[in-house]
């Protein structure tokens, strides 16, 4: 059962409920006014020139008997000739408004899939093209939308069923709740957390207001911290990690914060390529009034058909464990600085995950 919130009343979940039927109700009304406003405007139009035509001929011709007659038999011509540019006026301009109406109201319907024609005059087919790009956008960001919070359930799941899991098995006696239980309950914990908060990250990013603290940084002091992180993880792994620190790199204005999240999302996901060993750099280089950061791997790489959907939300290749919002999130945070990231990868040979920073110097 569902509420009307209108009526007060509830009512089967399928049924119309009243935020519809006031949208289609007020697009139908505003429908007759316009058609009753066209036509009688159309008409008063069109009379208005029949008179004045006539008064013009009478007052040429005068009120000779063959001028009238002439008169009188050019009365049906002008009526029909009216009528006729009635009904193509009709035709091309309000058919066409009608038919905008109604997608209209299928569109505040949630209709999201209302198309219309792109015909009619030349006043009307820009307005039509512009509705259908506005359908079309609207039918996007639904389907992103229902997208998102499917990817979402399946995200927090896993990690909920193993909590709930383990809470059982400690209630029904199956394992005591030791330190190794309790610590894989909390690292399930740290896993939601960590994807709620890239959750909250992207929403911010993706509204524009994602708020960054700017100020200096040592770049190759932050990269080294990074690095130093996941030592254990690499050196578990068979990972050889290292750092490629050109001549000029030094203090740089940037959001620690951010761009230490940025790097640390890059080189997990490189980390995770690399499930038999291998090398892994991260690289960092002035160029011009540009800062260049690289995390450069040697894993399994990505298949070129997938290059241009990396930065996709919730998108990951098939072995990997993570959330797929990493390199979403590095996205929003390097484009938030005012760079630009770009990633170039070979199937079996290795990644490279390019990230280029305006070059804003501590004050002397």
């Amino acid at each position: 059962m569902r509420r009307d919130w209108h009526s007060g009343q509830w009512g089967p979940p399928n049924a119309e409920w009243w935020a519809q039927r006031r949208g289609t109700e007020e697009w139908q009304r505003f429908g007759r006014k316009m058609a009753a406003r066209f036509f009688f405007g159309v008409l008063f139009f069109f009379g208005s020139l029949m008179m004045l035509g006539a008064f013009i001929a009478t007052a040429i011709v005068g009120t000779a008997s063959v001028s009238r007659w002439v008169i009188v038999g050019l009365v049906p011509v002008t009526v029909v000739v009216v009528i006729v540019l009635i009904l193509r006026s009709v035709r091309r301009t309000w058919l066409p408004v009608r038919d905008l109406i109604r997608a209209a109201g299928s569109l505040a319907d949630g209709d999201y899939s209302a198309r219309v024609e792109t015909g009619g005059s030349a006043a009307i087919r820009p307005v039509a093209r512009s509705f259908n790009d506005m359908a079309r956008r609207l039918e996007r960001a639904d389907e992103e939308r229902r997208q998102l919070l499917a990817d979402l359930g399946h995200e927090l799941r896993t990690p909920l069923t193993v909590v709930q899991g383990e809470i059982e098995a400690m209630l029904d006696g199956v394992h005591q709740p030791d330190p190794d239980h309790l610590e894989l309950l909390l690292e399930e914990v740290a896993v939601m957390e960590r994807l709620l908060e890239d959750l909250r990250t992207l929403s911010l990013a993706e509204a524009g207001a994602l708020t960054l603290h700017p100020e200096p940084v040592d770049v190759p002091d932050l990269i080294d911290d990074v690095l130093e992180a996941h030592r254990r993880t690499a050196t578990a792994a068979a990972v050889v990690m290292s750092s490629d620190i050109g001549p000029h790199v030094g203090e740089l204005v940037l959001d620690p914060v951010r761009i230490r999240e940025v790097l640390t999302n890059l080189v997990i996901n490189a980390l995770r390529a690399m499930p038999e060993g291998g090398t892994l750099t991260v690289a960092a280089h002035q160029d011009g009034a540009s800062l260049n950061l690289a995390v450069i791997d040697t894993g399994v790489g990505i298949a070129p058909e997938d290059l241009d959907q990396v930065f996709d939300r919730f998108r990951k290749g098939s072995t990997s464990k993570g959330s797929g919002l990493g390199l979403t999130i590095s996205r929003d945070l390097v484009e938030a600085h005012g760079g630009t990231i770009g990633i170039e990868s070979m199937a079996g040979v290795g990644t490279t995950v390019t990230v280029t920073l305006p070059l804003v110097t501590a004050p002397s």
